[in-house]
């Protein structure tokens, strides 16, 4: 009966660690030098879907500017960003983490989005009409979008 009390408790624990809260884009703690060390979700990424992000025009449409083997069945990449291939040799995945949510924090000039971020860029209308939403907006990608990105590009060894 202990035992079964015991394991009750520890599933318990277990699922509301599963069932926390994402990191919201305001919370990320960078280090330095851009690198996020906490997942944003707590959930392992899922890199077949992180995938599909990186080569869907309406999600991450990384290929826009990015080339890599690994996406070679999404066309037309672009030329404007390095080349993707080996990027899980390169960065661990804290790095990775950081780059994905707002490259920014890493490569201060960068023209990378910042994917996982919502405040403290010039809202979407305002340059061109004057008629930028007046509601929040949300982050271009969800906290376990990133998770799955980064999966995804950690898979990418020379």
């Amino acid at each position: 009966m202990k035992i079964s009390i015991s394991l009750a408790a520890a599933l318990a624990c277990v699922a509301g660690i599963a069932a926390a809260e994402p990191v919201a884009p305001a919370e990320v703690q960078y280090d330095e030098y851009g690198a996020v060390a906490q997942s944003l979700t707590g959930v392992a990424g899922d890199p077949a879907n992180g995938k599909v992000i990186m080569g869907t025009k309406s999600k991450g449409n990384c290929v826009s500017c990015h080339a890599a083997a690994g996406l070679a069945e999404f066309p037309f990449h672009g030329e404007v960003g390095p080349v993707l291939d080996g990027v899980g040799d390169r960065w661990n995945e804290a790095e990775m983490r950081g780059i994905v949510a707002n490259a920014k924090m890493t490569y201060e000039g960068t023209i990378m989005p910042a994917f996982y971020k919502t405040e403290g860029y010039i809202r979407p209308g305002d340059a061109y009409t004057g008629k930028a939403p007046t509601e929040p907006l949300g982050p271009l990608l969800s906290a376990q979008d990133i998770e799955d990105v980064v999966a995804f590009l950690l898979t990418l060894k020379e």
